[in-house]
């Protein structure tokens, strides 16, 4: 069994690089695979969920069945099914910046050529630095969209403090009715 790590902060909470691991359409801003998801149980990753992803590798139509076996703040651990075997492991932590991500990618090589060409491609792209440039990009996804959720709370508070002003200017200002 070959296995890599990586590991990236983000000036982000945990559960928001949650959201970027768990969401299909936040995963294709940061996956070095461009895959197509079928089936899956419900519209985000989540303990017990299933699906089968495919995509090229090495010019090679494959396909993983994809199992969720947890997803909280604390962690995502999924395994994958296919020409060769993944057990993929994403730590989550708090840290000074935010939170702070460790990924691992442990891979059981498969039989026939088709699990020997997709082991030695899915090795070789590890290898090459893919899951150190995905967890850098995971961060940089989360990082925008703290950025994004604290801009919308900036202005969210901004208009309650406007719509309490108009409030107390309303409510010193005499009605028609009560005059």
């Amino acid at each position: 069994m070959s296995e890599w790590t990586a590991t990236a902060r983000a000036n982000a909470t945990p559960d928001e690089v949650l959201q970027v691991l768990t969401h299909p359409e936040e995963i294709r801003r940061w996956s070095p695979v461009d895959f197509d998801l079928d089936d899956l149980d419900g519209r985000r990753l989540a303990p017990g969920t299933r699906g089968r992803v495919t995509g090229k590798l090495a010019g090679v139509r494959v396909g993983f069945d994809v199992e969720v076996h947890a997803a909280d703040e604390a962690r995502l651990e999924l395994s994958a099914e296919g020409p060769v075997a993944l057990d993929v492991r994403y730590e989550l932590a708090v840290d000074d910046a935010g939170a702070e991500l460790s990924a691992s990618v442990s891979m059981r090589r498969g039989s026939g050529l088709t699990g020997r060409l997709v082991a030695n491609a899915t090795a070789a792209l590890l290898s090459a630095g893919a899951l150190e440039g995905a967890a850098g990009r995971i961060a940089q996804v989360a990082e925008s969209q703290s950025e994004a959720t604290g801009r919308f709370a900036r202005v969210a508070e901004s208009q309650s403090r406007t719509t309490g002003r108009f409030a107390r200017v309303a409510e010193q200002q005499p009605t028609l009715a009560a005059a």
